[in-house]
């Protein structure tokens, strides 16, 4: 979808503008600000991947992705993460059926088996049952007694985490985190936020949500995505921002030299393009700038470097390493020509 937009492409355009707003208004109706963190969601929705929401108890992140999967004509199923929590409750497990006299064996479904999943605290639970869902987030499929079972299109998981330092918490592997589409940090509401908060859920306001979405329309809207064009200079730029966050490698800042420990997987080249895609979409553009990839360094790449014990000593954030990065790497550069 490079060039001249003609009549269909611009009608798809306004299209997927139509629907994003569609449900982003839905969500709005119960969920109070956090602008910024709804834009991200739908981001991973349209863009087909998975989301992860940081922040204290009780600023909304469960609320929101609630609302996300009533505007959204999906199976939802939610599953709240505990200590006690075994794999087999998440992915199903295989019972002893008896039938006529006949005993038969049969896999029953775990709550994994929808197509939008809130796994909420996730990091409440033990790193085995954090591990249960690395198959379905990566391969959108579940094995379980060496049968494997596909999942329902779209596949989405909508996290919710609490930050690593409180008490009770299991820190996410970083195989799980690199399998997240973006990581979120849900902050604090302002005070006319909190005031609107106040007036509707001490009034007996009731947010009425529709459904305005269903299955076929997003994964067609997935397709317009990717059909969604990227100069090499654009592409250039995005696959340079991830290469400037591995330490001692050619892009890399002093800052990353000096406080990373690793840097970003191609995931996140990947993710860089497809969230830019959306952004040139909702702009009416029928191709990415770097603008568009810019505007979505932080969430993509944020859970994907880790820090080394310097930069902990020293209160040195990821963000920060991030920003100065954006800051410093020139958007465009000579491109390479291998043989």
């Amino acid at each position: 979808m490079t060039g001249s937009p003609n009549q269909d492409t611009t009608a798809a355009i306004e299209k997927f503008g139509k629907d994003y707003r569609r449900v982003r208004e839905q969500i709005g109706r119960a969920v109070v600000g956090h602008e910024e963190i709804v834009d991200g969601v739908l981001t991973c929705l349209f863009a087909g991947g998975h989301a992860l929401l940081e922040g204290v108890p009780g600023l909304g992140k469960t609320l929101l992705i609630r609302s996300l999967s009533e505007a959204l004509h999906l199976q939802f199923n939610r599953i709240q993460f505990t200590p006690d929590l075994m794999p087999a409750d998440v992915t199903g497990t295989t019972i002893v059926v008896e039938n006529d006299g006949n005993r038969e064996f049969q896999f029953r479904k775990g709550p994994l088996f929808a197509q939008i999943v809130l796994a909420d605290e996730i990091n409440r639970a033990t790193p085995k049952t954090q591990s249960s869902m690395l198959e379905a987030m990566q391969e959108k499929s579940v094995t379980v007694g060496g049968e494997t079972h596909i999942l329902d299109k779209p596949f989405f998981v909508m996290a919710t985490q609490n930050p690593v330092e409180q008490e009770g918490t299991y820190p996410l592997p970083e195989a799980q985190l690199d399998r997240f589409f973006f990581k979120l940090q849900v902050g604090y509401s302002t005070r006319e936020q909190l005031s609107e908060i106040l007036d509707r859920t001490t009034t007996g306001y009731e947010a009425s949500i529709e459904s305005v979405l269903d299955a076929p329309t997003i994964v067609e809207q997935q397709k317009l995505v990717r059909r969604v064009g990227i100069t090499p200079t654009v592409q250039d730029y995005a696959v340079r921002l991830v290469l400037a966050t591995h330490p001692d490698g050619r892009f890399a800042t002093p800052n990353v030299n000096r406080y990373f420990r690793f840097g970003a997987s191609p995931r996140a080249a990947q993710t860089l393009v497809l969230a830019g895609k959306v952004r040139a979409l909702l702009d009416g553009r029928t191709s990415v700038a770097a603008q568009d990839i810019r505007e979505i360094v932080l969430p993509a790449l944020r859970h994907r470097c880790l820090l080394n014990f310097e930069a902990e000593a020293e209160g040195v954030t990821t963000d920060e390493v991030i920003t100065n990065i954006v800051e410093t790497l020139p958007t465009e550069a000579a491109i390479e020509q291998t043989s």
